[in-house]
């Protein structure tokens, strides 16, 4: 099955031939939440049986990305990056949010405003939807189990690389990228990223295991760095692992690299 590459789920079985723990791997998507979640009936029920839940990282209080950011001293002159109007709306559109707008990068500006869009222009959520993240939502049940949670990388270690990612990117760049998706939230525009929450709601992503990883900072070096931590605790423990599906797929992820070192995956379908 491993080398059909289209697996129909985001969820895996994880087992050793040398350990009897059975852990479990989930490939998640930010923009999704609890609604989401409450559908998947498996992933639910081993979440449930797991001893310890690894996440990409873990909220921490005084460590979040909103306390990172609201404490900076330096601020963005908005007005070099985007038009009053646009400005304002973007203000508005957070103000609710609990981060100074104006200590905001353009570049996590930019990714706060595609979240928002594939939340309420693709619907990945529902109207009574959780605030948090698939991933936070996940560690807030392990949390009410009293379940041990296992952060693979700090808050701060993940803003710096969504910022080091686009390091030099000209300023006309931010600014044609943030009108344009300015622009699709104004006025609802679906779009082909509707079509990717579509796909990852419906299970259907092919993994491309053979497939060299393009992005080596958001991916490949990270990958690697997890893969320094996981093996040994999938061996110890039996895990719930959850991050983001683009960590699970291609030649430097998770499932390719835990193959490689005998470590059997397995697709499990999220119902019975």
């Amino acid at each position: 099955m491993l080398d059909e590459n289209d697996y129909k789920s985001i969820f895996f079985e994880v087992t050793h031939p040398e350990s009897n723990n059975v852990s479990y791997l989930l490939g998640t998507h930010h923009a999704f939440s609890k609604s989401f979640f409450d559908t998947l009936e498996v992933p639910k029920s081993k979440l449930q049986e797991s001893s310890i839940v690894i996440l990409e990282s873990l909220k921490i209080p005084g460590q979040n990305s909103e306390d990172i950011i609201n404490v900076r001293t330096t601020t963005t002159n908005w007005k070099k990056y985007l038009s009053q109007d646009d400005l304002i709306y973007a203000q508005e559109l957070l103000k609710k949010g609990p981060v100074n707008f104006d200590k905001l990068t353009p570049t996590e500006l930019y990714v706060t405003l595609a979240r928002v869009y594939n939340i309420k222009v693709c619907a990945a959520r529902m109207d009574d939807d959780s605030n948090l993240t698939l991933d936070e939502y996940i560690g807030s049940i392990a949390q009410r189990n009293n379940v041990e949670t296992f952060g693979l990388e700090t808050v701060k270690e993940q803003l710096e690389i969504i910022n080091k990612d686009v390091a030099g990117m000209p300023r006309k760049v931010h600014k044609k990228r943030l009108k344009s998706l300015i622009n699709l939230l104004r006025n609802n525009i679906i779009t082909g990223k509707c079509e990717d929450s579509e796909t990852y709601r419906n299970q259907e992503f092919t993994y491309n295991l053979d497939t060299e990883c393009q992005n080596h900072l958001m991916l490949t070096d990270r990958n690697n760095k997890w893969m320094q931590v996981i093996p040994e605790k999938i061996m110890k423990n039996n895990c719930f692992i959850a991050v983001g599906l683009s960590h699970l797929r291609f030649e430097c992820g998770l499932i390719a690299q835990l193959s490689d070192r005998g470590f059997i995956i397995t697709p499990i379908k999220t119902n019975d």
